[in-house]
């Protein structure tokens, strides 16, 4: 009997492993410019994160539940005690009435609200609107929840709202506006004249919004941070995200939370549950002692930021950079248009080893295409004195034009 040739084996080509849904995405700009100032010794002025610890009676608080047993699955919503706190918070300092039990959930940080929001309220083809440039989650996070970003720009150099454009922006696709204030980058603190016109068109075209508020205690001289949700016609449509790690300096505790109407926080809650599910159990009670005998520890933080603020901008104008000052939040932003790079990633990736000092461009900050951020770029302050001294120095001992 004659034997049946088989065909000729052809190796078929190996299909990407990694899904284009991450492909497409860059990595954060963080993580770049962190590993470069390791890798070279330089003096990081780039990711915000604060040299000095939060105060040392919460750490004690989380060490202690750490020995008394807090240390498996907390609930999905997060520890009964934390959501308590949390809205005993929003109503002495604002006076923003939620139910502990229903409108607030406990997150991996802000930056998981951000994604269970995103997630749990998008759908593939809804536009969300954003202000532009935006912290790099919300792009990645629309991205994955197959929806479209639309950036409105604070434009340099007052980096303030055009009512106009945002409400150009808005078409009949628009689900979400993503909201961030006090503005990380710009540290714009939007008044109440930029929020009202936020609140018109909401409530105009019947939009959710989400606000990132994570920086709302760091807020200086001058300035005022309003909720959204305390405008008429806002509290039935927000959903407010904060955390514990900007406000007292445990940035790498990771508790954050969302609060607003028992339907935006069930979505947050439906997308949160296939994330982290919950984390940080220790930590939650430690969170909740802070927000209820800490309330005095923030405020005298953004005292102490805002003198390093002014060293920070003070130096930077003294070195032909000049930099707007920020009305909040860890940052202030300058643009190097006269010192002749091409553009401000070109800028920070040769500033380590011309000055041994690491910033972070703003061009990955605005939606594609956007060429408004080429030449800015953001600087931290929220280092010790002696760090930003030594930065300063460091930058008026080099070369820093192209």
């Amino acid at each position: 009997m004659a034997l049946r040739r088989l065909p000729a084996f052809r190796p078929q080509p190996r299909r990407g492993r990694t899904s284009a849904r991450v492909a497409g995405i860059p990595p954060t700009v963080f993580s770049r410019m962190s590993a470069l100032a390791a890798s070279t010794g330089a003096v990081n002025l780039g990711q915000g994160f604060p040299d000095t610890e939060g105060p040392s009676t919460i750490v004690e608080q989380a060490v202690e539940a750490l020995r008394s047993g807090h240390n498996q699955y907390a609930p999905g919503l997060g520890t009964a005690d934390l959501r308590r706190a949390i809205a005993d918070h929003q109503w002495a300092q604002y006076g923003i009435t939620v139910d502990p039990e229903t409108e607030v959930v406990v997150t991996t940080g802000a930056t998981e609200a951000i994604a269970g929001a995103l997630l749990g309220l998008v759908d593939p083809g809804d536009e969300v609107i954003a202000l532009e440039p935006f912290y790099d989650s919300y792009a990645a996070m629309t991205a994955f929840a197959g929806g479209v970003l639309r950036g409105v720009t604070l434009r340099a150099p007052d980096f303030r709202l055009d009512a106009d454009a945002l409400r150009a922006a808005v078409t009949k696709r628009t689900k979400l506006l993503l909201i961030n204030t006090p503005h990380n980058p710009t540290g714009t603190v939007l008044d109440r004249e930029e929020l009202e016109a936020i609140a018109r068109v909401a409530v105009d075209n019947d939009l959710i919004v989400v606000t990132d508020e994570v920086y709302e205690h760091l807020v200086y001289s001058g300035h005022e941070h309003v909720p959204l949700a305390t405008l008429p016609g806002m509290a039935e449509r927000t959903l407010t995200l904060s955390s514990v790690g900007k406000s007292f300096s445990l940035t790498g505790w990771k508790v954050g939370w969302a609060t607003g109407p028992a339907e935006l926080v069930a979505a947050v809650l439906g997308a949160k549950q296939w994330l982290s599910f919950t984390s940080g159990s220790p930590l939650q009670p430690a969170v909740a002692w802070a927000l209820a005998h800490e309330q005095a520890w923030p405020a005298s933080l953004a005292r102490d930021l805002e003198a390093r603020r002014d060293l920070l901008c003070d130096g930077l104008d003294a070195l032909g950079l000049p930099a707007r000052r920020p009305e909040g939040t860890y940052f202030a932003v300058t643009d190097i248009s006269a010192l002749g790079w091409r553009d401000g990633l070109e800028f920070c990736l040769a500033l380590p080893e011309r000055a041994g000092v690491v910033a972070i461009p703003l061009q990955g900050f605005y939606a594609d295409g956007s060429r408004d951020g080429e030449q800015l770029v953001r600087w931290a302050f929220c280092k010790e004195t002696a760090v930003l001294e030594e930065g300063l120095r460091r930058l008026g001992a080099a070369e820093l034009t192209r």
